[in-house]
């Protein structure tokens, strides 16, 4: 008969370790399937076949008749192990390729490569031929000593105590000066009779600029580049990956509303005109406010997963009793051995007390085993042999012998690390939807923004009598064209301004 082979597939659907175990029974019953080993959070399939009796899709289709979505995958990469190794004893070249020809003869490694300058080794195995522990072995019965190079989890990614400062200081930063002018916008818009409280803020300081722009213009210029500052950073590196995102657009809107309200002050005072003009900046204070704010929620919302994360990690065992078992199940001898060691395939011994190391099959004994880390269930579990068990759970009562079925990295509790550093890292669909938005939406505002322009430009010089209607109490002294040219300006500024989709960041 020829050799079992193996395949791999993706399950959907999956929710718990009854379906596991459902998976499981009906495929081992089926003439031809030599082991099943289903990892639940990773939702996936290793499955040893003797292809004379079935083939891959068959077995896809025999779990697709329980009701779960089941593919066959064509690149078995992901299933191959890997470790790191720290090498000392190597003097030389020769040492390198000694270390490295007598790996690639061991059976179940696929390859080996040693660097002299790092001390380091990167070997790829078949879990379940071999094992970091073997491997180790084999180098130190060469005269080498070697051990795991430790890897510290993504501590990078998950500490946003980084962007939470910057963000917190863009948004107080806006704040501080936004108030201010929020307050003058309230206090302009209040219509007062007699008195006429708001014409001191309009009154002019020199001709063509009134205590009210020039407040605004304090105000909105810290706003602009010290809140802002963070947006230009981002927006700059959209646009060098020519992209456009949300941070271009505010970038975008807020710059042209202020330098188009600082040049028309500037064309004002040049003009000695008796009334300032009426300038955009309140819109930049008041866009960044709200946006900073959210990126500032958004940033301690993730380090609270982040910290979350941490503890889960934290739960992991750090070590693991590995026995070598007799017959009927006696105990030759035990070795305490790092988790980071422990091989597919070995029976490790959980005493009353102790935290599984790894993810396994009870093969002897009966205990209770408190889940509630991944389950959420305070009542303990019945384990008695058969029964599965997870990794970074508390064995409670009984002593246990458990055959690991998964370790390192495919542990449930290092895939759930793995799946929320996946979530953090990547963007919610919304998201990624609202970006591809802005993409097609900002070329899109800057060409509807020009074409009005244009359009109120061509109208006020065939009917002047329009823009007249909708922009009153101009000096006499400003010709005709200039007239035209502000109110095209401002409605085009508008368009801009009101479409920058603050709402749709925010969300």
């Amino acid at each position: 008969a020829a050799a079992a082979q193996k395949c791999f597939l993706q399950i959907g659907g999956m929710t718990c370790a009854s379906c596991v175990s459902a998976i499981e029974r009906k495929l081992q019953k089926e003439d031809g399937i030599v082991s099943v080993l289903v990892a639940l959070m990773a939702g996936k399939a290793e499955i040893k076949y003797k292809p004379e009796f079935i083939q891959p899709l068959e077995i896809a289709q025999l779990i697709e008749n329980l009701g779960f979505e089941a593919t066959v995958m064509e690149d078995h990469t992901e299933t191959e192990g890997s470790v790191e190794l720290l090498i000392t004893g190597m003097t030389c070249a020769s040492c390198v390729h000694n270390i490295e020809s007598r790996l690639m003869r061991a059976s179940g490694i696929f390859y080996a490569s040693v660097a002299l300058a790092t001390c380091k080794a990167h070997v790829q195995f078949d879990p379940e031929v071999t094992g970091p522990r073997d491997i180790i072995k084999i180098i130190e019965e060469i005269g080498f000593h070697a051990s795991l190079a430790r890897s510290v989890p993504n501590a990078h990614n998950l500490d946003h105590k980084k962007e939470i400062q910057q963000w917190r200081k863009s948004f107080l930063c806006s704040l501080v000066f936004g108030i201010p002018v929020l307050i003058l916008m309230i206090y302009m818009l209040i219509p007062d009779g007699e008195q006429h409280g708001s014409m001191v803020l309009e009154q002019n300081l020199i001709p063509g600029l009134s205590v009210l722009n020039l407040l605004f213009f304090v105000l909105c210029t810290f706003v602009q580049f010290l809140g802002g500052w963070y947006f230009y950073v981002q927006a700059y590196k959209s646009l060098k990956h020519r992209t456009a995102n949300m941070d271009v657009l505010i970038v975008l809107a807020t710059t042209i509303a202020y330098t188009y309200s600082c040049v028309i002050l500037v064309v004002a005072i040049a003009e000695k005109a008796e009334k300032s003009p009426i300038t955009f900046f309140d819109t930049p204070p008041m866009l960044f406010v709200f946006i900073a704010l959210g990126r500032w929620l958004e940033h301690i919302a993730k380090s609270k997963t982040s910290e979350a994360l941490a503890k889960l990690i934290s739960l992991q065992a750090t070590e693991a009793t590995v026995v070598t078992l007799g017959p009927d199940h006696s105990i030759i001898r035990e070795e305490q051995v790092a988790v980071e060691l422990v091989q597919r395939g070995d029976i490790v011994k959980v005493v009353p007390g102790g935290k599984f190391p790894v993810d396994g099959k009870v093969i002897e004994g009966n205990s209770m085993a408190d889940e509630s880390l991944i389950t959420g269930e305070a009542m303990p579990v019945t384990k008695k042999p058969g029964s599965t068990v997870i990794a970074g759970s508390i064995n409670a009562h009984g002593s246990v012998l458990v055959n690991a079925t998964h370790v390192g990295n495919d542990t449930t509790l290092s895939q759930i690390v793995k799946l929320v550093e996946e979530a953090q890292m990547s963007k919610a669909p919304i998201q990624q939807l609202a970006d591809k938005f802005s993409g097609y939406f900002v070329p899109f505002i800057i060409i509807i923004s020009t074409a009005t322009l244009i359009a109120w430009i061509a109208i006020g010089f065939i009917n002047f009598d329009i823009i007249q209607k909708y922009f009153p109490n101009q000096s006499e002294r400003v010709s005709r064209a200039e007239v035209v040219l502000r109110f095209a300006f401002q409605t085009s500024i508008t368009v801009l301004s009101i479409a920058c989709p603050c709402s749709l960041g925010l969300a």
